[in-house]
């Protein structure tokens, strides 16, 4: 899960850390004939078995696609349903199952089920439960992979500051659950922390050696105890599973010290920040967006696969997810999708979705997105073709003009146009396409929205030569129009018609063109945290949020971006608590 808390970043090296870390050597020649020995590129193939003699990137080859019992285990409360999920069943395995995934991860947070020092002894009934878990994914197949989770933000994070109760802690409960689970098959691997971070070091140079102490525990645990943990994989990550070059040469430092094959370093990956939450105008999966995952990727290929260390990509998706409805938009996000199972494929790496129980719902035990499912399903094998937009806006009332839209073919070649619930379009008739660009004619788009009711006419389904189609939302619009108001600093509320349009994204600033609200380094504000959109109840709401860092007595301009292009502005002024909001 992604970690809220930031890290205390200082440029002081003490003379015992820089000693510690530069006494780790370079990745241990085993790790390096392994990997002159084996493709890690695309055609790389991936059929291993579990025996010890497979090689680790085998096996984690094997593990793709994976996919997170997110907010279960790890819920902090009586159990895993603290957190608003249901208990996990076989049936629920079986059904995930059917949908295509080979590994499951199962976050865990120890904790809350230990009692108190010295012996921090694991609940027994939590203990059997998740064991029994473990097991049913087992039988069905799965691999499965099971960590220590929200400790990392509880009570780990204070190891520089109580370095030997903290450890104590860290070693007496990874030997109970190297002991518990010492006998299951090498399909389950272990992870030492989530996402690990900590208060009140020294800086970097702190952090990397307590970094590698917490892995290094771990593994010496883990191997002590014998059985299936002699060669199980063991999973270890980099300061807060982050992509950097510095955490990466810690964690391959560790590695080389460490000698053994059997280990496996992740990292999670949840875009380009702005992006991922739309902030700072990154309202599309655009070449920064892009280039920002290439670069990711490849360097987790040049510093791990190419060496013969796998990569888990333990948690993947976008932050917005979380915060809120439309925060990225659909088809951005399917574009985003798209391109990282396909880089990772070509990379070599095993990505893991992280879901939190909002992606497939495990009570109806089915995707509550299933284009979503059907993108990312679709990459873990080829893949598709997609489009500059989803949504073609047609001005309610005006005679259309023809629409372009920029395929991004990606090796495919478009060869039709379906209409859901309509006749195909006719090629050279309804559309023409000319290298990579397509063509809706007027008149056809006329015909599409008759209708003229706002939102959603009609929906193209663009088929390629591979993969899954792309759909496009002819939609009838007309400029919204905003309404004054007033309210309070708690929350100022809107009235907005859409008229079929929707937003994409705000811009905030005072007389002076300077960023106003919260993220003051840029003028644009992010979706659903400094601002929130309900298109059923015609509203744009501005929150606490927002006002908490808005300058009293000083209006503030605001811009409003749709996404049909339309641009909006209103005026907001705040007085003590009460906020005054004007239309232009």
């Amino acid at each position: 899960m992604p970690s809220s808390a930031g890290f205390t970043r200082r440029q002081a090296m003490t003379t015992s850390a820089a000693l510690a870390v530069a006494a780790l050597a370079s990745p241990s020649t085993a790790q390096a004939a392994q990997a002159a020995s084996r493709s890690t590129g695309p055609a790389a193939s991936a059929s291993a078995s579990t025996s010890p003699s497979a090689s680790a990137l085998d096996v984690v080859a094997d593990m793709q696609p994976g996919w997170n019992l997110g907010n279960s285990f790890e819920a902090i409360g009586a159990d895993e349903t603290a957190w608003g999920n249901p208990r996990v069943t076989r049936a629920f395995f079986r059904r995930l199952k059917a949908q295509g995934f080979k590994s499951i991860r199962i976050p865990v947070t120890w904790g809350q089920h230990e009692g108190p020092a010295p012996a921090y002894t694991l609940d027994p009934a939590f203990l059997s439960r998740l064991k029994e878990v473990v097991d049913w994914a087992l039988a069905d197949g799965f691999y499965v992979l099971i960590n220590m989770h929200g400790d990392a933000w509880q009570w780990v994070p204070n190891m520089p500051v109580q370095h030997d109760a903290v450890l104590a802690q860290y070693t007496a409960t990874w030997q109970q659950i190297a002991a518990a689970f010492r006998d299951e098959p090498r399909r389950l691997l272990f992870e030492s922390i989530n996402e690990p971070f900590f208060n009140g070091s020294s800086g970097d140079a702190q952090n990397a050696v307590l970094m590698n102490e917490l892995n290094t525990t771990f593994h010496s645990i883990v191997r002590a105890t014998g059985g299936g943990n002699k060669d199980r994989l063991l999973v270890m990550p980099t300061l807060g599973d982050t992509p950097d070059q510095a955490k990466i040469d810690t964690l391959l430092a560790t590695f080389a010290a460490l000698d053994d094959p059997h280990l496996v370093a992740s990292i999670h990956y949840y875009s380009f920040w702005p992006f991922s939450v739309n902030l700072a105008g990154y309202t599309t999966f655009n070449a920064a967006t892009q280039q920002d995952l290439t670069d990711t990727f490849d360097l987790l290929h040049r510093s791990f696969v190419a060496k013969g260390i796998p990569v888990v990509v333990g948690e993947y998706g976008l932050l917005g997810w979380d915060s809120g409805p439309g925060t990225v938009e659909e088809g951005e996000t399917l574009k985003y999708l798209e391109y990282l199972g396909y880089y990772a494929r070509y990379r070599g790496l095993t990505t893991m979705l992280w879901d939190n129980g909002s992606r497939f719902d495990r009570r109806t035990m089915q995707w509550n997105d299933p284009s979503l499912y059907a993108q990312i399903r679709s990459s873990w094998t080829g893949r598709s073709g997609t489009a500059s937009t989803d949504q073609l806006f047609v001005p309610k009332g005006r005679t259309p003009t023809d629409a372009a839209i920029t395929l991004n073919l990606n090796g495919t070649r478009l060869t039709r146009i379906d209409v859901v619930g309509a006749r195909p379009l006719v090629r050279g008739v309804d559309y023409t396409v000319s290298g990579s660009t397509l063509t809706i004619a007027a008149a056809t788009l006329g015909r599409l929205t008759a209708s003229q009711e706002y939102g959603t006419n009609a929906v193209l389904s663009l088929r390629f030569s591979e993969g899954i189609p792309w759909a496009v939302n002819v939609i009838t619009y007309d400029k919204p129009v905003l309404t004054s108001a007033t309210g309070t600093t708690t929350s100022l509320v809107i009235p907005t018609a859409f008229n079929g349009d929707k937003l994409a994204t705000m811009e905030a600033v005072y007389a002076d063109g300077s960023p106003a609200g919260p993220q003051s380094w840029t003028t644009y504000k992010q979706f659903n945290v400094a601002f929130t959109v309900d298109y059923t109840a015609d509203t744009i709401t501005l929150p606490s949020a927002f006002f908490g860092e808005v300058t009293d007595g000083a209006p503030v301009t605001l811009t409003f971006h749709f996404w049909s292009g339309a641009i909006l502005t209103y005026t907001v002024t705040r007085s003590g608590t009460a906020v005054t909001g004007t239309s232009a």
